[in-house]
């Protein structure tokens, strides 16, 4: 069986506000599944979703400064 997290659990790994976790969640930016009014994440899922984050933002930031300026550098 899959091991599920409580938004509290998902909470404190991510180190953020139950509320931001609530937000990502509904606006299906955070993988989650509501079971009832309850959510629950699979620790995989979330696992998951933290490695591809930062692997978007690179890209993000590559995409962004693409010769001219880069989003740290605004001379």
């Amino acid at each position: 069986m899959k091991d599920l997290l409580t938004l509290s659990e998902v909470s404190t790994f991510l180190k953020v506000p139950k509320s931001t976790i609530y937000k990502l969640a509904r606006e299906r930016r955070l993988p989650g599944h509501k079971v009832g009014k309850h959510w629950r994440f699979v620790r995989e899922e979330i696992e998951a979703w933290v490695q591809n984050a930062g692997a978007e933002e690179t890209m993000v930031g590559a995409a962004v400064g693409n010769g001219s300026r880069d989003r740290f550098n605004l001379n």
